[in-house]
């Protein structure tokens, strides 16, 4: 029996300790709150003051737009970050915020908020390199490849979709017998979802759909999502980082490589009595709460 099917590993619901369910769903998730609020903010801000609605771009739309011209040619590489924060209509929006409410939570929860925060947005940045990618293989005539785009390098990318496909790989690994309702309808579990989201915006991008460009962006962000979950010691940098700051002190990588030289090799294949040492801390005091060590541990041991 793995780790996800045992009773305590279930995602919890109400106020009880562990991850939170709706009730306080965004409770010690300032990431997640933030989010929100700024693409939402951001949005209604370019109807009202930038001349954005009714089908045109606002100002803050045209700023901070993603295309292969202005990010890639110009070297406008703000808009690597920027376009996330825009959404091209309400639909867009409201679609991308349920995302980011239903499932951020989980994840900063896992990542702590400083780590979280660069998960996603470099995901984003993944997301729109993919497509830059896509693009300038089919630039260079090989069009024939399915899934290359040719049709303008001034199309533009925007929508936060990049980072929340990131999220929802996220929770597929440390979540995966969640059950979730397609279309507040049909259940299912979270891997089978995230596996579901992945294989159509794949099938989008090789008959070369309608919204091709933008599922390159969720597929791009899905991949570096994927690829941190798997290597998560990627992100350890942000704690490093962190920690150097608070100290006043510059963190010496070199310093960090010889400590993990001498330090002794951890078995993974722990039994079930460390494991459940690991979930009863989860039970009591919240994913939080766990080291980057353990953490790990049960990221691994749930894929035994």
């Amino acid at each position: 029996m793995g780790i996800a099917d045992r009773d305590y590993h279930q995602v919890p619901t109400g106020n009880r300790p562990g991850i939170p369910g709706a009730p306080s769903r965004l409770a010690g998730c300032p990431v997640v709150k933030w989010l929100l609020i700024i693409n939402i903010a951001i949005y209604f801000l370019d109807i009202l003051f930038f001349g954005g609605g009714r089908g045109q771009w606002g100002k803050l739309s045209e700023w901070g737009h993603f295309s292969v011209e202005l990010g890639i040619k110009q070297f406008q590489i703000w808009r690597l970050i920027t376009f996330q924060f825009l959404h091209a209509d309400g639909m867009h929006l409201f679609g991308n915020m349920l995302g980011i409410f239903f499932f951020g939570h989980f994840a900063e929860r896992w990542w702590g908020s400083a780590k979280f925060l660069i998960f996603y947005l470099a995901s984003g940045v993944a997301g729109a390199l993919l497509y830059v990618m896509l693009f300038y293989v089919g630039w260079f005539g090989t069009e024939f490849i399915p899934g290359t785009m040719i049709p303008s390098s001034y199309i533009p990318l925007v929508g936060a979709s990049a980072g929340i496909f990131a999220v929802l790989v996220c929770v597929a690994f440390i979540a995966p017998n969640l059950r979730v309702l397609l279309f507040f309808v049909i259940p299912m579990s979270m891997r089978t979802f995230a596996i579901g989201a992945l294989a159509f915006a794949t099938l989008m991008i090789l008959t070369n759909g309608n919204n091709a460009g933008g599922e390159a962006g969720h597929l791009g962000g899905a991949i570096l999502g994927f690829i941190l979950m798997k290597n998560p010691r990627i992100l350890n940098f942000v704690d490093r980082w962190r920690s150097g700051r608070k100290s006043g002190r510059r963190v010496v990588d070199a310093k960090v490589v010889r400590e993990r030289k001498i330090r002794p090799r951890v078995n993974i294949n722990l039994g079930d009595s460390e494991i459940d040492r690991i979930l009863d801390k989860v039970s009591r005091e919240g994913i939080q709460s766990l080291t980057p060590e353990e953490k790990e541990t049960l990221l691994k041991a749930s894929h035994e």
